[in-house]
């Protein structure tokens, strides 16, 4: 069984290097291609961090696999020897928590050289040593608290219950709506600032598009997240009486009234779906199928790797090879995904205009350096939104055409 695991991972790791190294390739061909979407100052700008930024996932890549190997090699059973204690959820806990941290330093690296290096080049990352030292430290406290919690209870599930997986699955699935629930209020007290709208006329006019679709929020905020990068961005945050529209200052400060106003009609087009409640189904189905499959592993694969099977070892290994498994879904989710943002889109245009919502993503691709252009099998795999290409085509627009004044006669019926 474990040679099957090992199989896997390898096909996966193979996949996943070959689908990088057609992204780059593909990339560095388009580059030199006449500008579309971006600003021919961008375009270029956008394909060498698209370049860099995979050329390091590859790297990384080959990290990992050489610590996927240490970890099975001799990693697990090391560790397990260190972990003497016989409580079973106390072991876990230690066990679970060790690995964890250790994967977490020997990552680090790449973590530093990304926020420190490559996002600073291309004029993202305002991220200041003492910022990311304090983020990691609140991060860090809140996994050792909450985090052994969750691991306590997933390890007396599996130690005391029959058919532990189904109970597994139930208590991990609940776990995540809470986290989803109380994530805003956690992001408003320890990490980012939220207040209520500066511009009370735009507060105005996002409520009176919220009643519109009947969206009942807690609030609309503006969040500081230019302290930490300047790329743009808007979500909903929370469920139930924790919802709020949450908007980055660096958007409030380059979009307009009417351009916001078309981003969040796109959001809304997600609630008006019903996609939030879609993708927790999906979510639901995957972790579903996750439990089934590591709740009834046979003992010979932990004796192949020199381990009891335990509560400890079989969330550790649940931990190391369940990414074998979310990469060759990936494409079915991607798909059903790209498909709930066309549909985002329509609503998005017809609730603001087409015009302000391309607009609006014109201004968002330029101001977040994304390269328009990607190996149709990088698409297929790792893009949760279509590309900007089709997305423009979708809503009617030249994408030959750069020029934001002729934005209204860009635009032909595609109905």
């Amino acid at each position: 069984m474990l040679e099957i695991f090992v199989i896997a991972y390898c096909l996966y790791f193979a996949f996943h290097i070959y689908t990088s190294f057609m992204q780059v390739g593909y990339v560095k061909n388009a580059k030199n291609l006449e500008p579309i979407i971006l600003d021919s100052s961008k375009y270029k700008e956008a394909a060498n961090y698209s370049i860099e930024k995979e050329k390091i996932s590859i790297v990384s890549s080959f990290y990992e696999f050489v610590i996927f190997f240490m970890w099975i090699g001799f990693g697990l059973s090391a560790l397990d020897s260190v972990v003497t204690t016989t409580n079973p959820w106390l072991k876990a806990v230690i066990f679970i928590d060790l690995f964890i941290i250790i994967n977490w330093i020997l990552t680090l690296p790449f973590d530093i050289y990304s926020t420190f290096k490559l996002d600073k080049k291309y004029g993202f990352s305002n991220m200041t040593a003492s910022l990311f030292i304090k983020d990691t430290v609140k991060t860090g406290l809140l996994f050792m608290i909450f985090g052994s919690l969750v691991i306590a209870g997933i390890s007396l599930i599996i130690e005391n219950l029959p058919a532990w997986w189904i109970w597994g699955f139930a208590f991990i699935f609940a776990v995540i709506i809470i986290i989803n629930m109380v994530y805003p209020l956690v992001r408003d007290k320890m990490f980012d600032k939220f207040e209520p709208l500066k511009d009370k006329e735009l507060e105005s006019k996002i409520e009176k598009l919220l009643d519109e679709v009947g969206f009942k929020s807690s609030g609309v905020f503006s969040v500081d997240a230019s302290k930490r990068d300047n790329r743009l961005n808007a979500y909903f945050g929370g469920l139930g009486s924790t919802k709020r529209v949450v908007l980055f200052d660096t958007l409030v400060e380059k979009l307009s009234h009417n351009e916001l106003l078309a981003v969040l009609g796109h959001e809304l087009g997600h609630f008006k779906n019903g996609d939030i409640i879609k993708n927790i189904g999906i979510m639901g189905v995957v972790m579903f199928v996750f439990f089934a499959i590591f709740g009834n592993l046979p003992e010979s694969l932990f004796l192949g790797l020199s381990l009891n099977q335990e509560p400890a070892t079989i969330i550790a290994v649940f931990m190391i090879f369940s990414p074998i498994l979310s990469f060759f879904l990936m494409p079915l989710i991607s798909m059903i995904s790209r498909h709930n943002e066309y549909a985002a889109d329509e609503f998005g245009s017809n609730l603001a205009s087409k015009q302000d919502l391309v607009s609006a993503l014109l201004k968002l691709a330029n101001e977040n350096k994304s390269v328009p252009l990607s190996h149709p099998i990088y698409i297929f795999f790792y893009y949760s939104h279509p590309p900007l290409v089709e997305r423009f085509k979708e809503l009617g627009f030249d994408v030959n055409n750069n020029s934001k004044d002729a934005l209204k006669e860009d635009f032909v019926d595609v109905d």
